[in-house]
């Protein structure tokens, strides 16, 4: 049998999760330069994986009827390019906890350290029908632990 390697999901230090992307050639434009929505999908990635890594199972709220996150509010910015073939940090953390929402600040970092672009955002917990609904306590706890971490 062949073995599967797991998909990379980061790692929690404190209040900071850490998650390592690359930029492919798929993520750059014509002149080689990351263009500014991928950095929206690294985002994404690095949130879905940290929320997976506090054991939050956000598949199953979805398919039992609970509901899902969705992203409620969200401003970037942008500092520097990444190019093709850089190695980018994506730093995620949860700032405030609310009953049915959560603010996260995230940051992409160079593989020197300088900060390419920073985003804030505001997810929602929302019932099927699309209207807030307060998240379950369990996920409410892991965020909290990971909040008061430090």
């Amino acid at each position: 049998m062949t073995s599967f390697p797991a998909p990379p999901s980061g790692l929690i230090e404190g209040k900071v999760h850490r998650f390592a992307v690359r930029a492919y050639f798929e993520d750059t434009d014509l002149s080689g330069v990351v263009y500014h929505a991928n950095y929206l999908r690294w985002f994404e990635r690095a949130r879905s994986d940290f929320v997976r890594l506090l054991g939050i199972d956000q598949r199953a709220a979805n398919e039992g009827g609970e509901g899902a996150f969705a992203v409620a509010d969200l401003s970037i910015r942008y500092a520097a390019p990444a190019r093709l073939d850089d190695a980018v940090l994506i730093e995620t953390t949860c700032t405030e906890l609310g009953a049915a929402s959560c603010r996260m600040h995230q940051k992409a970092l160079h593989e020197d350290g300088a900060l390419l672009s920073e985003a804030r955002f505001r997810i929602g917990f929302v019932a099927p029908d699309g209207r807030p609904r307060r998240m379950p306590d369990g996920w409410r706890h892991s965020f909290d632990r990971v909040l008061t971490e430090g």
